[in-house]
Protein backbone atom coordinates (compact mmCIF):
# COMPACT_ATOMS: atom_id res chain seq x y z
CA UNK A 1 0.00 0.00 0.00
CA UNK A 2 1.25 3.99 -0.78
CA UNK A 3 2.33 5.47 2.52
CA UNK A 4 -0.09 8.08 3.34
CA UNK A 5 0.98 11.80 2.66
CA UNK A 6 -0.83 14.11 5.31
CA UNK A 7 -2.97 16.76 3.20
CA UNK A 8 -2.57 19.93 4.39
CA UNK A 9 -4.65 23.46 3.30
CA UNK A 10 -2.50 26.03 0.68
CA UNK A 11 -1.04 28.03 4.09
CA UNK A 12 -3.19 30.74 5.60
CA UNK A 13 -4.79 31.93 2.01
CA UNK A 14 -8.48 31.87 1.71
CA UNK A 15 -10.46 30.48 -1.25
CA UNK A 16 -12.36 33.81 -1.37
CA UNK A 17 -9.44 35.49 -2.11
CA UNK A 18 -8.94 33.81 -5.29
CA UNK A 19 -12.82 34.38 -6.61
CA UNK A 20 -14.14 36.92 -9.23
CA UNK A 21 -11.95 39.28 -11.33
CA UNK A 22 -8.53 39.00 -11.27
CA UNK A 23 -7.03 42.66 -11.55
CA UNK A 24 -9.72 44.26 -8.53
CA UNK A 25 -8.05 41.62 -6.09
CA UNK A 26 -4.50 41.85 -4.56
CA UNK A 27 -2.14 38.96 -4.56
CA UNK A 28 -1.81 37.58 -1.17
CA UNK A 29 1.47 38.38 0.49
CA UNK A 30 2.85 35.26 0.46
CA UNK A 31 2.34 34.37 -2.74
CA UNK A 32 3.46 37.49 -3.88
CA UNK A 33 7.12 38.12 -1.82
CA UNK A 34 8.07 34.01 -1.87
CA UNK A 35 11.10 34.79 -3.82
CA UNK A 36 14.08 36.53 -3.15
CA UNK A 37 17.57 36.24 -2.33
CA UNK A 38 21.15 38.63 -1.55
CA UNK A 39 23.69 39.46 -4.22
CA UNK A 40 26.90 40.24 -4.54
CA UNK A 41 28.29 43.45 -4.61
CA UNK A 42 30.33 43.09 -7.60
CA UNK A 43 27.62 42.57 -10.43
CA UNK A 44 24.04 43.11 -8.85
CA UNK A 45 21.29 40.54 -10.27
CA UNK A 46 17.64 42.11 -9.57
CA UNK A 47 15.82 39.15 -7.27
CA UNK A 48 12.29 38.65 -8.11
CA UNK A 49 9.54 40.42 -6.05
CA UNK A 50 6.50 41.03 -6.80
CA UNK A 51 6.12 42.65 -3.85
CA UNK A 52 8.18 45.24 -5.19
CA UNK A 53 7.15 45.17 -9.03
CA UNK A 54 8.43 42.67 -11.54
CA UNK A 55 11.80 43.91 -13.46
CA UNK A 56 10.43 47.37 -12.69
CA UNK A 57 7.49 49.47 -12.68
CA UNK A 58 6.90 49.35 -16.87
CA UNK A 59 6.63 45.76 -16.07
CA UNK A 60 4.37 45.80 -13.26
CA UNK A 61 0.61 46.04 -14.17
CA UNK A 62 0.91 43.32 -16.70
CA UNK A 63 3.28 40.66 -15.02
CA UNK A 64 1.06 41.43 -11.65
CA UNK A 65 -1.95 40.62 -14.00
CA UNK A 66 -0.03 37.79 -15.83
CA UNK A 67 0.88 36.31 -12.33
CA UNK A 68 -2.63 36.28 -10.87
CA UNK A 69 -3.88 34.14 -13.87
CA UNK A 70 -1.30 31.82 -13.05
CA UNK A 71 -1.63 31.28 -10.22
CA UNK A 72 -5.33 31.47 -10.23
CA UNK A 73 -5.00 28.70 -12.68
CA UNK A 74 -2.70 26.77 -10.70
CA UNK A 75 -3.83 26.68 -7.41
CA UNK A 76 -7.92 27.51 -8.77
CA UNK A 77 -8.79 23.90 -8.78
CA UNK A 78 -7.53 23.14 -5.63
CA UNK A 79 -9.63 25.08 -3.81
CA UNK A 80 -12.59 23.22 -5.42
CA UNK A 81 -11.48 20.34 -4.14
CA UNK A 82 -10.40 20.82 -0.37
CA UNK A 83 -12.43 18.58 1.33
CA UNK A 84 -12.49 15.92 -1.14
CA UNK A 85 -10.52 12.57 -1.33
CA UNK A 86 -7.90 12.94 -3.40
CA UNK A 87 -8.55 14.30 -7.17
CA UNK A 88 -6.40 17.43 -9.11
CA UNK A 89 -5.32 20.13 -6.98
CA UNK A 90 -4.16 22.63 -9.77
CA UNK A 91 -3.78 22.66 -13.75
CA UNK A 92 0.00 23.39 -15.14
CA UNK A 93 0.49 26.53 -17.54
CA UNK A 94 3.14 26.39 -19.81
CA UNK A 95 6.43 28.80 -19.39
CA UNK A 96 6.62 31.96 -21.30
CA UNK A 97 9.59 32.39 -23.87
CA UNK A 98 12.05 35.37 -24.49
CA UNK A 99 10.26 37.74 -27.29
CA UNK A 100 11.26 40.96 -28.10
CA UNK A 101 7.53 41.76 -26.34
CA UNK A 102 8.57 41.09 -23.16
CA UNK A 103 12.12 42.73 -23.50
CA UNK A 104 9.74 45.53 -24.25
CA UNK A 105 7.87 45.89 -21.34
CA UNK A 106 11.50 45.81 -19.19
CA UNK A 107 12.84 49.07 -18.23
CA UNK A 108 14.48 51.14 -20.65
CA UNK A 109 17.86 50.65 -18.95
CA UNK A 110 17.88 47.05 -18.97
CA UNK A 111 16.50 46.77 -22.69
CA UNK A 112 19.44 47.03 -24.72
CA UNK A 113 20.93 43.81 -23.41
CA UNK A 114 18.51 41.81 -23.48
CA UNK A 115 17.97 43.15 -27.51
CA UNK A 116 21.19 42.44 -28.31
CA UNK A 117 20.72 39.08 -26.75
CA UNK A 118 17.65 38.30 -28.20
CA UNK A 119 19.60 39.55 -32.01
CA UNK A 120 22.15 37.57 -31.53
CA UNK A 121 20.57 34.23 -30.64
CA UNK A 122 18.20 34.55 -34.26
CA UNK A 123 20.95 35.44 -36.12
CA UNK A 124 23.24 32.64 -34.85
CA UNK A 125 20.36 30.49 -35.78
CA UNK A 126 20.09 31.65 -38.90
CA UNK A 127 23.77 30.97 -39.55
CA UNK A 128 23.25 27.43 -37.99
CA UNK A 129 20.45 26.78 -40.51
CA UNK A 130 22.67 28.32 -43.43
CA UNK A 131 25.66 26.36 -43.11
CA UNK A 132 23.94 23.07 -43.15
CA UNK A 133 22.20 24.26 -46.26
CA UNK A 134 25.68 25.31 -47.74
CA UNK A 135 26.89 21.96 -46.79
CA UNK A 136 23.88 19.98 -48.49
CA UNK A 137 24.65 21.84 -51.31
CA UNK A 138 27.98 21.39 -51.56
CA UNK A 139 27.90 18.10 -51.26
CA UNK A 140 25.17 17.52 -53.61
CA UNK A 141 23.38 16.01 -50.61
CA UNK A 142 19.21 16.34 -51.91
CA UNK A 143 17.88 14.49 -48.82
CA UNK A 144 19.05 15.10 -44.94
CA UNK A 145 19.42 11.74 -42.70
CA UNK A 146 19.05 11.79 -39.02
CA UNK A 147 22.07 10.46 -36.81
CA UNK A 148 21.82 7.68 -34.85
CA UNK A 149 19.61 8.18 -31.62
CA UNK A 150 21.70 7.48 -28.07
CA UNK A 151 20.61 8.09 -24.78
CA UNK A 152 21.77 10.91 -23.04
CA UNK A 153 26.05 11.33 -23.41
CA UNK A 154 26.88 7.34 -23.27
CA UNK A 155 29.65 6.62 -24.79
CA UNK A 156 31.50 9.32 -23.84
CA UNK A 157 34.06 8.22 -21.08
CA UNK A 158 35.22 10.87 -18.49
CA UNK A 159 36.28 7.92 -15.70
CA UNK A 160 38.88 6.53 -18.15
CA UNK A 161 42.56 6.26 -16.68
CA UNK A 162 44.28 9.41 -17.98
CA UNK A 163 46.86 7.60 -19.83
CA UNK A 164 43.98 6.04 -22.40
CA UNK A 165 43.14 9.92 -23.20
CA UNK A 166 46.21 10.39 -25.02
CA UNK A 167 45.45 6.73 -27.02
CA UNK A 168 44.55 6.61 -30.98
CA UNK A 169 40.88 5.39 -29.60
CA UNK A 170 40.53 8.27 -27.93
CA UNK A 171 41.91 10.98 -30.10
CA UNK A 172 39.26 8.75 -33.02
CA UNK A 173 36.41 9.63 -30.47
CA UNK A 174 37.06 13.22 -29.94
CA UNK A 175 37.41 13.61 -33.99
CA UNK A 176 34.15 12.14 -34.30
CA UNK A 177 33.00 14.71 -31.62
CA UNK A 178 34.26 17.27 -33.14
CA UNK A 179 32.41 16.66 -36.61
CA UNK A 180 28.97 16.93 -34.47
CA UNK A 181 29.25 20.50 -32.88
CA UNK A 182 27.09 22.81 -34.43
CA UNK A 183 28.24 25.60 -36.06
CA UNK A 184 27.14 28.11 -32.83
CA UNK A 185 30.09 25.81 -30.93
CA UNK A 186 27.55 23.65 -28.80
CA UNK A 187 26.22 19.84 -29.50
CA UNK A 188 23.03 18.05 -29.65
CA UNK A 189 22.02 15.77 -26.83
CA UNK A 190 20.22 11.88 -27.25
CA UNK A 191 22.63 10.85 -30.13
CA UNK A 192 25.77 8.65 -30.91
CA UNK A 193 28.48 10.88 -31.81
CA UNK A 194 31.11 7.96 -30.85
CA UNK A 195 30.51 5.31 -33.63
CA UNK A 196 31.52 7.00 -36.73
CA UNK A 197 31.58 11.12 -37.86
CA UNK A 198 29.39 12.79 -38.78
CA UNK A 199 28.51 13.21 -42.47
CA UNK A 200 27.55 15.77 -44.63
CA UNK A 201 23.89 16.23 -45.01
CA UNK A 202 23.55 14.89 -41.43
CA UNK A 203 21.43 16.51 -39.19
CA UNK A 204 22.59 17.29 -35.60
CA UNK A 205 20.44 16.20 -33.68
CA UNK A 206 17.60 13.50 -34.12
CA UNK A 207 14.48 15.17 -33.57
CA UNK A 208 14.04 14.81 -29.61
CA UNK A 209 10.50 14.83 -30.71
CA UNK A 210 8.10 14.14 -27.80
CA UNK A 211 6.36 10.47 -28.02
CA UNK A 212 2.78 12.15 -26.82
CA UNK A 213 2.65 15.01 -29.22
CA UNK A 214 -0.49 17.09 -29.41
CA UNK A 215 -2.08 20.46 -29.00
CA UNK A 216 -1.68 20.81 -25.18
CA UNK A 217 1.71 19.75 -25.15
CA UNK A 218 4.31 21.91 -23.92
CA UNK A 219 7.05 20.46 -25.82
CA UNK A 220 5.37 20.84 -29.30
CA UNK A 221 8.22 22.22 -31.12
CA UNK A 222 7.74 25.36 -33.67
CA UNK A 223 10.00 23.87 -36.42
CA UNK A 224 10.37 19.89 -36.07
CA UNK A 225 13.31 19.67 -38.18
CA UNK A 226 15.74 22.04 -35.86
CA UNK A 227 15.46 21.18 -32.20
CA UNK A 228 17.61 21.22 -30.05
CA UNK A 229 20.49 22.13 -31.92
CA UNK A 230 22.70 23.13 -29.05
CA UNK A 231 21.95 22.74 -25.82
CA UNK A 232 22.92 22.01 -21.92
CA UNK A 233 20.34 19.15 -21.84
CA UNK A 234 21.09 15.75 -20.80
CA UNK A 235 24.60 16.64 -20.02
CA UNK A 236 25.07 17.95 -23.71
CA UNK A 237 27.94 20.23 -24.09
CA UNK A 238 29.45 20.24 -21.42
CA UNK A 239 30.63 16.28 -20.98
CA UNK A 240 32.24 16.74 -24.66
CA UNK A 241 34.01 19.55 -23.59
CA UNK A 242 35.44 17.98 -20.83
CA UNK A 243 36.00 14.70 -22.99
CA UNK A 244 38.34 16.94 -25.25
CA UNK A 245 40.13 18.63 -22.58
CA UNK A 246 41.23 15.01 -21.48
CA UNK A 247 42.05 14.49 -24.77
CA UNK A 248 44.00 17.74 -25.46
CA UNK A 249 45.68 17.52 -21.98
CA UNK A 250 47.08 13.68 -22.34
CA UNK A 251 47.89 14.34 -26.15
CA UNK A 252 50.14 17.43 -24.81
CA UNK A 253 48.49 19.80 -26.66
CA UNK A 254 49.19 18.59 -30.05
CA UNK A 255 45.58 18.21 -31.72
CA UNK A 256 44.87 21.64 -32.84
CA UNK A 257 41.60 20.91 -33.96
CA UNK A 258 40.43 19.43 -31.05
CA UNK A 259 41.86 22.34 -29.17
CA UNK A 260 39.57 25.03 -31.67
CA UNK A 261 36.62 22.96 -30.64
CA UNK A 262 37.03 23.52 -27.03
CA UNK A 263 37.48 27.25 -27.10
CA UNK A 264 35.09 27.56 -29.78
CA UNK A 265 32.69 25.77 -27.20
CA UNK A 266 33.25 28.18 -24.49
CA UNK A 267 33.08 30.97 -26.51
CA UNK A 268 29.47 29.04 -27.09
CA UNK A 269 29.04 28.89 -23.49
CA UNK A 270 29.79 32.62 -22.75
CA UNK A 271 27.72 33.57 -25.64
CA UNK A 272 24.71 31.81 -24.85
CA UNK A 273 24.84 33.26 -20.73
CA UNK A 274 21.92 35.81 -20.13
CA UNK A 275 22.18 39.62 -19.10
CA UNK A 276 20.99 38.52 -15.36
CA UNK A 277 24.23 35.42 -15.70
CA UNK A 278 21.79 32.81 -16.23
CA UNK A 279 21.57 30.11 -19.00
CA UNK A 280 18.98 28.74 -21.55
CA UNK A 281 18.42 25.36 -21.73
CA UNK A 282 19.39 25.42 -25.65
CA UNK A 283 20.44 28.19 -27.51
CA UNK A 284 20.10 29.50 -29.92
CA UNK A 285 16.55 30.34 -28.88
CA UNK A 286 13.53 27.40 -29.03
CA UNK A 287 10.82 28.94 -27.44
CA UNK A 288 8.87 28.31 -25.01
CA UNK A 289 10.41 26.74 -21.71
CA UNK A 290 13.90 25.70 -23.46
CA UNK A 291 14.07 29.70 -23.05
CA UNK A 292 13.69 29.65 -19.07
CA UNK A 293 17.11 29.35 -17.13
CA UNK A 294 17.23 25.73 -16.40
CA UNK A 295 18.81 23.59 -13.36
CA UNK A 296 16.61 20.60 -14.13
CA UNK A 297 19.38 17.31 -15.29
CA UNK A 298 22.39 19.74 -13.92
CA UNK A 299 22.63 22.13 -16.74
CA UNK A 300 23.57 25.30 -15.28
CA UNK A 301 25.45 23.46 -12.18
CA UNK A 302 27.19 21.55 -14.70
CA UNK A 303 28.51 24.99 -16.79
CA UNK A 304 29.20 26.60 -13.52
CA UNK A 305 31.50 23.46 -12.49
CA UNK A 306 33.22 23.36 -16.18
CA UNK A 307 33.87 27.29 -15.73
CA UNK A 308 35.11 26.63 -11.96
CA UNK A 309 37.74 24.02 -13.96
CA UNK A 310 39.03 26.26 -16.58
CA UNK A 311 39.27 29.48 -14.48
CA UNK A 312 41.08 27.84 -11.77
CA UNK A 313 43.26 26.22 -14.39
CA UNK A 314 42.86 23.03 -13.04
CA UNK A 315 44.91 19.77 -14.16
CA UNK A 316 43.04 19.40 -17.69
CA UNK A 317 42.96 22.83 -18.70
CA UNK A 318 46.03 24.18 -18.89
CA UNK A 319 46.05 24.57 -22.26
CA UNK A 320 43.04 27.43 -22.06
CA UNK A 321 44.92 31.19 -22.92
CA UNK A 322 44.99 33.19 -19.44
CA UNK A 323 42.13 36.04 -20.86
CA UNK A 324 39.80 33.01 -21.75
CA UNK A 325 40.63 31.81 -17.88
CA UNK A 326 39.75 35.05 -16.77
CA UNK A 327 36.57 35.49 -18.84
CA UNK A 328 35.42 31.86 -17.39
CA UNK A 329 35.89 33.40 -14.20
CA UNK A 330 33.57 36.65 -14.37
CA UNK A 331 31.11 34.39 -16.15
CA UNK A 332 30.81 31.70 -13.36
CA UNK A 333 30.41 34.96 -10.97
CA UNK A 334 27.65 36.05 -12.85
CA UNK A 335 25.98 32.64 -12.66
CA UNK A 336 26.74 32.27 -9.29
CA UNK A 337 24.73 35.90 -8.60
CA UNK A 338 21.52 33.99 -10.73
CA UNK A 339 21.82 31.22 -8.30
CA UNK A 340 21.52 33.56 -5.20
CA UNK A 341 19.13 35.67 -7.33
CA UNK A 342 16.57 33.05 -8.08
CA UNK A 343 16.79 30.81 -4.65
CA UNK A 344 12.68 31.07 -3.72
CA UNK A 345 11.46 33.04 -0.59
CA UNK A 346 8.59 32.20 1.66
CA UNK A 347 7.19 34.68 3.99
CA UNK A 348 11.44 36.01 3.79
CA UNK A 349 12.76 32.94 4.54
CA UNK A 350 15.09 31.48 1.61
CA UNK A 351 13.91 27.63 0.78
CA UNK A 352 15.50 26.28 -2.20
CA UNK A 353 15.49 26.40 -6.52
CA UNK A 354 12.83 25.29 -8.72
CA UNK A 355 14.04 23.20 -11.90
CA UNK A 356 13.43 26.43 -13.76
CA UNK A 357 12.87 29.96 -13.96
CA UNK A 358 11.50 32.34 -15.72
CA UNK A 359 14.02 34.26 -17.66
CA UNK A 360 13.27 37.65 -17.16
CA UNK A 361 11.14 37.42 -14.19
CA UNK A 362 13.41 35.19 -12.32
CA UNK A 363 9.96 33.94 -11.01
CA UNK A 364 9.65 29.55 -10.97
CA UNK A 365 7.92 28.59 -13.96
CA UNK A 366 7.04 25.03 -15.52
CA UNK A 367 9.16 22.99 -18.24
CA UNK A 368 6.85 20.00 -19.69
CA UNK A 369 3.33 19.42 -19.03
CA UNK A 370 3.92 17.49 -15.71
CA UNK A 371 6.56 19.79 -14.49
CA UNK A 372 5.35 22.81 -12.70
CA UNK A 373 6.35 25.33 -10.50
CA UNK A 374 7.73 23.93 -7.58
CA UNK A 375 10.48 23.29 -5.25
CA UNK A 376 12.41 20.87 -6.53
CA UNK A 377 14.69 18.59 -3.98
CA UNK A 378 17.41 16.86 -6.43
CA UNK A 379 18.60 20.33 -8.44
CA UNK A 380 18.55 22.26 -5.08
CA UNK A 381 20.75 19.86 -4.09
CA UNK A 382 23.08 19.55 -7.17
CA UNK A 383 23.18 23.47 -6.17
CA UNK A 384 24.37 23.34 -2.85
CA UNK A 385 26.81 20.76 -3.42
CA UNK A 386 28.19 23.29 -6.13
CA UNK A 387 28.43 26.02 -4.01
CA UNK A 388 29.97 23.95 -1.10
CA UNK A 389 32.66 23.51 -3.44
CA UNK A 390 33.21 27.11 -3.84
CA UNK A 391 37.19 27.79 -2.04
CA UNK A 392 36.41 30.98 0.43
CA UNK A 393 32.75 31.23 -0.53
CA UNK A 394 31.02 34.86 0.71
CA UNK A 395 28.54 35.35 3.72
CA UNK A 396 25.63 35.27 0.54
CA UNK A 397 26.72 32.01 -0.47
CA UNK A 398 27.12 30.35 3.42
CA UNK A 399 23.28 31.31 4.08
CA UNK A 400 22.21 30.10 0.55
CA UNK A 401 23.42 26.68 1.52
CA UNK A 402 22.56 27.23 5.20
CA UNK A 403 18.64 27.49 4.31
CA UNK A 404 18.94 24.89 1.59
CA UNK A 405 20.10 22.38 3.80
CA UNK A 406 17.31 23.34 6.79
CA UNK A 407 14.97 22.82 4.32
CA UNK A 408 16.24 19.10 3.09
CA UNK A 409 16.11 18.58 6.81
CA UNK A 410 12.66 20.14 7.11
CA UNK A 411 11.18 18.03 4.31
CA UNK A 412 13.08 14.58 4.52
CA UNK A 413 10.51 11.60 4.22
CA UNK A 414 12.22 8.37 7.29
CA UNK A 415 11.83 5.06 7.04
CA UNK A 416 10.58 4.69 3.36
CA UNK A 417 11.10 2.70 0.27
CA UNK A 418 10.52 3.96 -3.42
CA UNK A 419 9.50 0.62 -5.31
CA UNK A 420 7.32 -1.35 -7.61
CA UNK A 421 4.19 -2.12 -5.57
CA UNK A 422 1.89 -2.90 -9.03
CA UNK A 423 2.04 -2.81 -12.59
CA UNK A 424 1.31 0.72 -12.99
CA UNK A 425 4.40 1.76 -11.05
CA UNK A 426 6.48 2.73 -8.13
CA UNK A 427 5.08 3.69 -4.92
CA UNK A 428 6.16 5.32 -1.41
CA UNK A 429 5.71 2.27 0.86
CA UNK A 430 6.72 1.92 4.77
CA UNK A 431 9.85 0.39 5.25
CA UNK A 432 11.79 0.54 8.75
CA UNK A 433 15.19 1.75 8.80
CA UNK A 434 15.41 3.36 5.06
CA UNK A 435 15.49 6.60 3.67
CA UNK A 436 15.61 9.48 4.28
CA UNK A 437 13.93 10.38 0.47
CA UNK A 438 12.24 13.62 -1.15
CA UNK A 439 10.00 13.87 -3.39
CA UNK A 440 10.85 15.23 -7.01
CA UNK A 441 8.52 18.58 -6.61
CA UNK A 442 6.62 20.44 -3.24
CA UNK A 443 4.65 22.44 -3.23
CA UNK A 444 5.90 26.28 -2.84
CA UNK A 445 4.48 27.58 0.82
CA UNK A 446 3.15 24.28 2.14
CA UNK A 447 6.14 22.00 1.73
CA UNK A 448 3.89 18.88 0.71
CA UNK A 449 4.98 16.52 -2.40
CA UNK A 450 2.86 17.14 -5.80
CA UNK A 451 3.12 15.44 -9.11
CA UNK A 452 1.91 15.73 -12.30
CA UNK A 453 0.31 14.39 -15.67
CA UNK A 454 0.90 14.87 -19.20
CA UNK A 455 -2.57 16.11 -19.03
CA UNK A 456 -1.26 19.17 -16.73
CA UNK A 457 -3.10 18.11 -13.98
CA UNK A 458 -0.86 18.16 -10.64
CA UNK A 459 -1.97 16.22 -7.43
CA UNK A 460 -0.65 15.89 -4.61
CA UNK A 461 -0.85 11.65 -4.56
CA UNK A 462 1.51 9.73 -6.72
CA UNK A 463 -1.44 6.87 -7.18
CA UNK A 464 -3.74 9.47 -8.98
CA UNK A 465 -1.80 10.10 -11.77
CA UNK A 466 -1.79 7.84 -14.97
CA UNK A 467 0.07 4.50 -15.12
CA UNK A 468 2.89 5.62 -17.60
CA UNK A 469 3.74 8.92 -15.53
CA UNK A 470 4.22 6.55 -12.73
CA UNK A 471 6.19 4.07 -14.63
CA UNK A 472 8.44 6.50 -16.72
CA UNK A 473 9.62 9.21 -14.22
CA UNK A 474 11.38 9.51 -10.67
CA UNK A 475 9.32 11.20 -8.24
CA UNK A 476 11.45 10.57 -5.36
CA UNK A 477 14.86 11.19 -5.13
CA UNK A 478 17.50 11.10 -2.29
CA UNK A 479 19.82 13.12 -4.10
CA UNK A 480 19.64 15.66 -0.80
CA UNK A 481 21.27 12.96 1.76
CA UNK A 482 24.69 14.06 -0.05
CA UNK A 483 24.66 17.48 0.42
CA UNK A 484 23.12 17.21 4.44
CA UNK A 485 26.40 14.65 4.37
CA UNK A 486 28.53 17.40 2.58
CA UNK A 487 26.87 19.97 4.81
CA UNK A 488 28.12 18.74 8.59
CA UNK A 489 31.87 18.88 7.01
CA UNK A 490 31.67 22.05 5.13
CA UNK A 491 29.68 23.84 7.69
CA UNK A 492 32.61 23.53 10.59
CA UNK A 493 35.72 24.57 8.17
CA UNK A 494 37.09 27.86 8.68
CA UNK A 495 34.96 30.73 7.62
CA UNK A 496 31.35 28.77 7.36
CA UNK A 497 29.91 29.47 10.17
CA UNK A 498 28.14 32.80 10.32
Amino acid sequence: MPLEIPRRFYGTVLASEYCGPPHPVPLPKERENHLAAPTTSHHPVKEYDLAKSVRGRALRGRVRHRQFLMLFTYWGLGWLCLGASGGIIGTNVPAEAVTAERISQLPKREQGAWREYLKRSLAQRRADQDFFRREMKTHGVTQSTLPREQRGVRGIPLDRPREWHGSDEARRLADNLVSFQTPAGGWSKNIDMTSQPRAPGERFANGNLSRYPGGLDFDTPHDADWKYVGTFDNDATTTQLQFLARVITASGGASDSHRKAFLKGLDYIFAAQYPNGGWPQVWPFQGGYHDAITYNDGAITHILALLKAVASNEQDYGFVPRRTRMRARRSMERGIECVLATQIRVDGRRTVWCQQHDTLTLAPTSARNYEMPCQASAESAEIALFLMDLPKPAVEIISAVDSAVKWFEKTKIENVDYRRGDPNGRDLVAAQGQGPLWARYYEIGTDRPIFGDRDQTIHDRLEEISAERRRGYGWYRDTPREAIVRYRVWKTAEGRVK
